[in-house]
């Protein structure tokens, strides 16, 4: 994570100290760089051991854990993961589709471990379950460096659902409108 801090790129996060997130979360705070993490309130005895990195806002569930992650990112990135990044990341990538956002999602594809999730998007499009337009919202790399260089040039995918300024935002966990719309 040298790269995000090189960057000075904040950190909006899950919000435990555990783990992979655990240690980047420090790894950035450490750096210099802000640092949010955004933690249920259930989660709280089990995901954080220790002191919190940085800002740790306490939220009700999850619903509004995500919205408030999406209200405060810039962008998405996916590292390896289980069942909850998997959730959150086809979170991202449907309200992309659906208009309600244009930011840009990207899984670090490390090791190829996102392989048969970008198979099961590619057969998606080809049974005509997804538009082939709406396969390049997602963005994957096999490093850190190669992934936010295609964040960087990302242009946000246009053939949405519905309108972008349609979505009440309200609606979503008071999500706002787009800054970069």
């Amino acid at each position: 994570m040298i790269l995000k801090v090189n960057r000075n790129i904040s950190l909006v996060y899950g919000g435990g100290s555990v783990g992979l997130m655990g240690l980047i979360s420090q790894r950035v705070y450490d750096g210099g760089c802000h640092v949010l993490g955004v933690i249920p309130k259930a989660l709280v005895p089990i995901e954080i051991s220790g002191e919190t990195v940085g800002d740790v806002k306490i939220v009700s569930d999850m619903h509004e854990r995500k919205a408030l992650m999406a209200q405060e990112s810039e962008a998405f990135v996916a590292l390896p993961g289980g069942y909850g990044t998997m959730e959150e990341l086809l979170e991202m990538i449907t309200w992309a589709q659906l208009g309600i956002h244009k930011k840009p999602i990207g899984l670090l594809n490390v090791d190829g471990y996102y392989d048969p999730l970008l198979t099961l998007f590619d057969k998606g499009v080809q049974e005509g379950f997804i538009k082939p337009v709406a396969r390049h919202i997602v963005l994957s790399a096999p490093t850190a460096y190669e992934l936010l260089e295609k964040m960087e040039q990302f242009v946000p995918f246009n053939d949405h659902v519905a309108p972008h300024e349609s979505w009440q935002m309200e609606q979503l966990g008071n999500y706002p409108k787009e800054r970069n719309t």
